[in-house]
């Protein structure tokens, strides 16, 4: 039977009736949680931190596969939206799972979650210091240097998400702001250059650059199929207006409109972007050996003036995207610590009574950073985005399958974001297509070290779920809170 949310059921009641207690701060208004998942995806950032393995692997034709990429991710989030309508906690899938499953599999979930978005958080900064810090001041190419730059920017975006929830929103929201000028802006500035200038090509679009002699260019595994990293690295992250649901007005209504929109806004706008600066390339060959192209395109159409203002943006809307993945991690391990299901939960779940954040949660994904900059060998941004997206698909996977399990316990509430005849299709759709991302991701030699490392979380986290059963069985089968308050 269908319900009216009230005032009470979209606030503090919505988490009590669950079983819990009002601990976060309700701050986050329907503009600053959109703001939230499209700074979470950040075009700006996954084009300027992925363009370059396009250019390589690809080609500048690869670009097309990213309306591709864009219609698959429109199909999970609309599925992401249904279930945000309906049970808006933070922990999203955590939750999802734990309420509708069980809460063995939804400790997996957020698990998983845990460590694509700990992954997130390292992987945005590090392409911050190489792709956008680095180039701004002149430093030269160096792995180590962007290691301990990535460093530097966890440690900051620490601070400030343990800091205050409304400050973070406030410089999120100045982010997103920000990042969509500087992609307007430079999208128009990029077309007007080529057209006064005539330095740059509309034939790039169909260009295949330095792949053009490539023998495996269409094979499984291939250059072509390696282009779709762009937009499967960029084009997530929407659920994390969910994960904040519980510090969002209205999240009955505002959570599911920032995940469908700001994924529809993301590809719309990257899409433009792409096309303004393949078409603004003046070498392919030359632009696709650069370790940082986008910036090189600019230098050479813009000036070196207009590059370092640019750069200046483009660093502030990296920064926006990484504290808002981190502010999104905590809530995921505070989430999952208050029902004693994360290691050292007792630490984790502490709330720091003045500025009401998960101080613990946040410090935890400054040790990871310090880990993976450590253990990584070789290039780490793209062994970081390659595991990151694993994880993500998997998660995103099997979200799809809990859905098509449950939606017909799931309650409908008036107002809410709802699929009506479409909902089934849609789930189906978004289920195919993650299935055949999960195939392209995993195919090429490249995602091999990914893959173990992914592997080895997997294993890290099962071996702690079986500490969990043999010692804490109650903890494992048991849920708190009233599971019928979101089912017929």
């Amino acid at each position: 039977m269908a319900e009216t949310p009230t005032d009470a059921e979209t606030g503090t009641s919505s988490v009590e009736h669950s079983g819990y207690h009002q601990e976060l701060k309700r701050t986050l208004g329907s503009f600053q949680v959109f703001a939230i998942s499209f700074a979470f995806i950040s075009v700006a950032v996954g084009i300027f931190g992925t363009y370059d393995d396009v250019l390589q692997n690809a080609g500048p034709v690869g670009i097309w596969l990213w309306v591709v990429v864009a219609a698959g991710q429109i199909l999970v989030a609309l599925v992401y939206a249904q279930f945000a309508a309906r049970i808006p906690l933070s922990g999203s899938t955590y939750q999802w799972a734990s309420r509708l499953a069980n809460p063995k599999i939804g400790w997996g979930f957020g698990w998983l979650t845990v460590c694509y978005l700990s992954f997130g958080v390292v992987a945005v900064d590090n392409a911050l210091a190489s792709q956008a810090f680095m180039p701004l001041f002149g430093i030269a190419e160096d792995e180590g240097t962007a290691r301990l730059i990535t460093l530097a920017m966890v440690l900051a975006q620490a601070l400030l998400v343990v800091f205050s929830t409304r400050i973070v929103a406030m410089i999120n929201a100045s982010a997103v702001g920000l990042e969509l000028v500087i992609v307007t802006v430079l999208t128009i500035a990029l077309v007007v250059a080529v057209m006064v200038t005539g330095n740059g090509a509309v034939d790039n679009l169909a260009s295949r650059g330095v792949t053009e002699n490539a023998p495996d260019y269409f094979a499984i595994g291939g250059g072509l199929m390696g282009a779709m990293i762009m937009g499967l690295a960029t084009l997530v992250g929407f659920d994390a207006a969910a994960n904040l649901a519980e510090e969002a007005k209205d999240p009955f209504r505002s959570v599911p409109r920032a995940i469908v929109g700001s994924v529809v806004a993301a590809s719309l706008l990257g899409f433009v972007f792409l096309i303004a600066l393949t078409v603004a390339i003046d070498d392919v060959s030359r632009i696709s050996e650069s370790a940082s192209p986008v910036a090189a395109i600019m230098r050479n159409q813009l000036g070196p003036v207009v590059e370092r203002i640019l750069l200046i943006a483009i660093t502030f809307a990296f920064f926006g995207a990484g504290m808002v993945t981190m502010a999104a991690c905590s809530r995921i391990v505070f989430a999952m610590a208050r029902d004693s299901r994360f290691p050292a939960s007792r630490l984790m779940r502490r709330i720091d009574p003045r500025t009401q954040t998960p101080v613990p949660a946040t410090i935890l994904i400054c040790v990871v950073a310090v880990v993976l900059m450590l253990a990584l060998p070789g290039d780490a941004l793209l062994k970081l985005i390659v595991a990151g997206t694993i994880l993500t698909v998997i998660v995103y996977g099997g979200t799809i399958v809990l859905y098509l399990a449950v939606r017909g316990r799931l309650d409908r509430k008036v107002g809410a974001f709802n699929l009506g005849r479409f909902e089934l299709p849609v789930a189906v759709g978004a289920l195919v297509w993650m299935v055949l991302v999960l195939f392209v991701v995993v195919s090429p030699v490249e995602a091999r070290v990914p893959v173990v490392l992914v592997a080895g979380l997997i294993v890290a986290g099962g071996a702690y779920f079986v500490w969990l059963w043999r010692f804490h069985r109650a903890v494992l089968a048991t849920e708190p809170g009233d599971v019928s308050a979101f089912e017929h």
